[in-house]
């Protein structure tokens, strides 16, 4: 199995700092070519979950960024992990973050509070991409035959994306318009670091696949993942991400299906041959097992839900 490549990213040709989000980030030029540069800075993983993430969308034909392993440095020295991913939205397009949508469909959208914000309902999430093309054709080659002027038939692949790789990390700033000029259209899937349990230590991933204690199997952990959709504004907590993905395809049930049919599809060799491609010095033995381990039992979940 050849192991993903690592590209090695020279800080000093940084010719922007990207300010959102909380990782170091920077843009930088290879060849035509422009990318982010973006660090794992506290080591937890959310490189290789970015990759790993990634893969599975190209394995179920999600549209999505492509990310590829990279690390800070000069020939063999490395400081900081990361990965390196394309501008989604290069000139003359514009990208254009959710909670901007958000606020531009309601006045008083608290598009400046990232987490636990409860006016990001199903509801409201819907109604935006109500006024959305989909995603550009090039992304889409791989799609089930979806109605193509519809993009919340493709958002409820990234909501089903969500549930399958524990992605509780998508906020009104991980999901996104491209202003191409012409129409508006949903982005790709972007921004899953936070996924695949990948801050868990190796101590808790051992035990969790040992345990006889059923509140701390890894299915009883996998139950635990919330989105950050909320299902009324006046609720306390967020929908579970499978959930998430159910009321989602409630509102597009034939594209629900679709995408659900090529997640089940997947089977274990698949997925152990994309988490055997991860360095060993990003991901250990165990890490690989916790984590196909919790692919499949979310998938074993999302079978017994099909809606």
């Amino acid at each position: 199995m050849i192991p993903f490549s690592v590209t090695i990213v020279d800080r000093r040709k940084a010719d922007q700092f990207e300010p959102l989000g909380s990782k170091p980030k920077f843009w930088f030029r290879d060849g035509e070519r422009r990318l982010m540069f973006k660090a794992d800075d506290r080591g937890t993983g959310e490189d290789w979950a970015e990759v790993v993430a990634c893969e599975l969308c190209k394995l179920v034909g999600l549209p999505h960024v492509h990310y590829d392993l990279a690390a800070e440095g000069a020939g063999d020295q490395t400081s900081l992990p990361g990965v390196i991913c394309e501008n989604m939205a290069p000139p003359p397009k514009s990208l254009v973050l959710g909670n901007q949508l958000l606020l531009a469909a309601d006045g008083t959208y608290p598009m400046e509070q990232r987490f636990k914000v409860s006016q990001h309902t199903v509801e409201m999430v819907a109604k935006c991409l109500s006024t959305l093309w989909p995603p550009e054709e090039d992304l889409c080659k791989r799609c089930p035959s979806l109605n193509r002027g519809n993009a919340l038939d493709f958002f409820v692949g990234y909501a089903l994306l969500d549930a399958w790789i524990a992605n509780q990390d998508r906020h009104h700033e991980n999901w996104a318009a491209v202003w191409t000029g012409e129409r508006m259209r949903l982005a790709p899937t972007f921004d899953h670091g936070a996924a695949l349990a990948r801050n868990l230590t190796d101590s808790e991933r051992r035990e969790r696949l040992s345990t006889r204690d059923r509140n701390r199997t890894i299915k009883a952990f996998a139950r635990r993942a919330r989105s950050a959709f909320y299902a009324n504004e006046t609720d306390k907590k967020a929908l579970s991400t499978l959930d998430a993905f159910l009321a989602f395809g409630i509102l597009s049930p034939k594209a629900s299906n679709a995408w659900l049919e090529r997640v089940l599809a997947v089977g274990t060799n698949e997925l152990s041959a994309i988490l055997d491609r991860v360095p060993s010095s990003r991901i250990s033995d165990v890490g690989r097992e916790f984590t196909l381990a919790l692919l499949l039992e979310n998938q074993q979940r999302l079978r017994e839900a099909n809606p």
